[in-house]
């Protein structure tokens, strides 16, 4: 747990379970082999770690991570951080999970 920056570990363990276990069904099976299949993706380097993707979200809105989704959509891998703001609005930012490339941000 030492690797993420001090901010983010509150909600480092909730992200990791999240990133690693939330797939759409169609994608895979909804069983306990989605995080084999986040794993096998983060080895092969179609998706980047999950402290990297963390570092973006908040380089693009700065706030309280509380969710991240890892889904795989017809252009690729995209993970779908969400994060409250110190105003209180809840953004969804969503980044090409390969290479961090914003896709959009939009009110969530």
């Amino acid at each position: 747990m030492n690797r993420f920056p001090r901010k983010y570990r509150p909600f480092a363990t909730l992200a990791l379970v999240l990133a690693v276990t939330v797939l759409p069904v169609s994608v895979a099976l909804a069983d306990k082999d989605d995080h084999v299949e986040a794993r096998e993706l983060l080895r092969r380097g179609e998706i980047l770690p999950l402290p990297e993707i963390l570092d973006m979200a908040q380089r693009h809105v700065a706030g309280d991570i509380i969710e991240v989704e890892l889904e795989r959509e017809d252009s690729g891998w995209e993970y779908k951080v969400k994060v409250l703001t110190s105003t209180g609005r809840l953004k969804k930012v969503t980044l090409n999970a390969r290479n961090g490339a914003l896709i959009k941000i939009k009110d969530d």
